[in-house]
């Protein structure tokens, strides 16, 4: 199955929770409003911003629009606040990305998010993005705390041919960190991927460790990790908006990643996040 089907099928269940008629020649359409907007928030967009939609919605209703044109041009516009620039280009109110490339802003991105989200994986996914785009990469397995994360980690490495910096199990993860971004700037490798390990965003100690690994990458290079790119399970709902605002208050966010959108996962939880915190969606992800 490709990859944008398995999407849209992972997605239907919130497009049938919109009834009504989007065919480009709706344009004035019976619309209840109410259920269109308890759609939007049943698809985890938060409740005012939900309300807002709606009203931009009516308004370029009203000036002629499509409600799909309309409902588009609302979503777009909480998808793209100012300051913010989204690597996508639009072609009508589609997304093409098929020119593209998510360039990150340095030459070292920490992945980071809770338990269970799907970083290594996400990751692996990464380095194969920008090893085809023609940068070379490596990896750091800064997850001391799972038993089996290095391993994982090394795995995909060694299915993609990349080198991966690990340490031992329960050792200190800033120590593998700080190897590994030595190690990129001795031998001029494009993009260092660091592995984290899943924690409670509640946990104080471990928000704190991940300012000690942000610290100690920037005692190699004062300018990395110029990203910091947060993992979000699709269905973790309303609660990945308290989890971003965590992070993003412990090492400022540079970018928020959502992934296993092909199951009952919604992503609408995007929205507030970007309107919110200002922080751009890099990747969305299946499986």
């Amino acid at each position: 199955m490709k990859w944008f089907t398995r999407l849209t099928n992972g997605l239907d269940k919130t497009r049938k929770g919109l009834t009504f008629d989007f065919s480009p020649t709706s344009k004035t359409p019976r619309v209840d409003w109410d259920t269109l907007e308890f759609a939007l928030i049943s698809a985890d967009i938060s409740p005012h911003l939900s309300s807002a939609i709606v009203n931009e919605a009516k308004t370029d209703l009203e000036h002629g629009d499509s409600l799909k044109d309309a409902l588009g041009k609302a979503l777009l516009r909480q998808l793209e606040p100012p300051g913010i620039r989204q690597t996508l280009r639009r072609v009508g109110f589609s997304i093409d990305v098929s020119e593209t490339i998510v360039k990150p802003q340095g030459k070292v991105i920490m992945v980071v998010g809770v338990n269970g989200v799907g970083k290594t994986t996400t990751i692996a996914k990464l380095a194969h993005y920008y090893r085809k785009a023609g940068s070379s990469v490596m990896f750091a397995a800064a997850d001391t705390f799972r038993a089996a994360a290095s391993t994982q980690l090394e795995l995909w490495g060694n299915k993609l041919d990349i080198s991966t910096i690990t340490g031992d199990y329960r050792g200190d993860p800033g120590a593998v960190a700080f190897d590994a971004a030595t190690s990129r700037k001795a031998n001029g490798i494009d993009l260092l991927l660091v592995d984290t390990a899943g924690r409670l965003h509640t946990k104080h100690n471990l928000m704190e460790e991940l300012k000690k690994i942000h610290r100690v990458i920037s005692k190699v290079e004062d300018s990395e990790p110029a990203d910091v790119w947060l993992v979000l399970d699709a269905i973790t709902g309303q609660n990945g908006l308290e989890q971003a605002k965590k992070f993003h208050q412990t090492i400022p966010l540079t970018g928020v990643i959502v992934t296993k959108l092909d199951g009952s996962g919604k992503g609408g939880v995007l929205v507030p996040i970007v309107r919110d915190l200002g922080v751009p969606i890099k990747f969305i992800g299946i499986g």
